[in-house]
């Protein structure tokens, strides 16, 4: 049995039930909930204390979610997230099946395929995307592990994920790109 197995587990029903979760990523430490759930989305919002018109990122463990998360993902994306050398978000055009709120206002979003072991078994086990937003007030710096949060954040979720609490190592925020339906690709963050 993983030693994270009871972690995901708890996580999972938590976000199953509408709740918000602190949970490490591929990259960072994230607030997480269904990507698919109006209200908990909304809760997310209100916890970092950020204006809704900046949207957030999800994780999927597939190709295969993310093309039910994309109405048309471009075959450059593929390439892409399998020749990365680290973490890649894309944002991508004609966004559906999530929560509103997610949807940035030109109809894009922002998603990675994880290939971390943890994350990918959460959004796995939860059957579809799951939020991924750093964890930290809108405007101050990203925690970079788990001792960097802010405790309002730490009281503030339903789930806090035992598992890599103690990992001290600083890990950095993903790359983003924009990659059009034309293929035209524009780097957000590298």
């Amino acid at each position: 049995m993983k030693e994270y197995a009871e972690d995901i587990k708890q996580a999972v029903e938590v976000m199953r039930r509408g709740g918000v979760i602190l949970y490490p990523t591929d990259t960072i430490w994230g607030l997480g909930c269904d990507a698919s759930n109006e209200q908990a989305v909304e809760r997310i919002f209100a916890i970092k204390q950020r204006d809704d018109a900046k949207s957030m990122l999800c994780l999927v463990d597939s190709f295969s979610k993310l093309e039910y998360y994309v109405e048309s993902v471009p075959s450059l994306a593929y390439d892409l997230i399998d020749l990365a050398d680290k973490p890649l978000t894309i944002i991508y055009d004609k966004a559906r099946n999530v929560a509103p709120k997610l949807i940035a206002e030109d109809g894009s979003i922002g998603i990675r395929v994880t290939a971390e072991e943890f994350s990918k078994e959460l959004c796995m086990r939860m059957r579809g995307a799951v939020v991924s937003t750093s964890a930290n007030i809108s405007g101050q710096p990203s925690a970079k592990n788990f001792a960097q949060i802010d405790p309002e954040i730490v009281k503030a979720v339903d789930y806090v994920v035992k598992y890599r609490q103690n990992d001290n190592s600083e890990h950095k925020a993903s790359g983003i790109i924009k990659l059009g339906n034309d293929n035209q690709v524009k780097v957000i963050r590298e």
